[in-house]
């Protein structure tokens, strides 16, 4: 899916939701190191919330997208980072990577109320650069993701609300561990795709 008219956000004009441990602006990258035991999930199957990951946010209008490149070494059980796009604290979709099975796995997690949970494993785009975009178009979130340069790949078709104010942007969490590092080397906004389809 090309995407063109896109604009780089400063890292310095959006808000953290939740600071990391640690952030860091490394010439054009953001280099973020999470605190211990950091997620977001709402209830489902573990029975607990928790609301306290670490996202960069900055607004995400009808009829716009986001997009957020980075690369990471996870290292422990539920490692993760990629897009958060947030209306409030029961509602919310992240997508992006995470590692479960000793595996990166693509996914996403959707959350209205309670979170759902969907995945595919990508073991090949360990230790690469992901690029991950959310696309905001009527009352839906389109989530794709690719990396390096190969194909875009869907992750996921989201209900959003149309008269919901949205925020998105980056986000990381180490909910099993503490200091996970990722290198964040893109945050843009953009027009929405056009098509759900390429």
């Amino acid at each position: 899916m090309p995407w063109h008219d896109g604009y780089t956000v400063d890292w310095a004009d959006a808000h953290w939701l939740n600071p990391p441990r640690a952030a860091a602006v490394e010439g054009p990258d953001l280099r973020v190191t999470t605190r211990a035991r950091t997620d977001f999930w709402r209830t489902t199957s573990y029975g607990f919330v928790h609301d306290d990951g670490h996202a960069l946010l900055t607004d995400l209008s009808a009829g716009s997208a986001v997009e957020v490149s980075f690369v990471a070494d996870f290292r422990a059980l539920y490692d993760q980072a990629g897009v958060m796009v947030r209306t409030d604290s029961e509602n919310w979709i992240k997508t992006g990577i995470e590692l479960t099975d000793s595996a990166p796995h693509l996914g996403a997690v959707v959350t209205r109320g309670v979170s759902d949970w969907s995945m595919a494993p990508v073991p090949e785009w360990a230790g690469r650069q992901v690029t991950v975009r959310a696309s905001r178009t009527g009352d839906a979130v389109t989530c794709r993701a690719r990396c390096e340069d190969g194909p875009w790949r869907m992750i996921r078709l989201a209900p959003l609300d149309t008269r919901a104010q949205a925020s998105a942007g980056p986000f990381c969490c180490s909910p099993l561990s503490e200091g996970l590092e990722v290198r964040f080397t893109r945050f843009a906004v953009g027009p929405a795709d056009r098509r759900l389809h390429d």
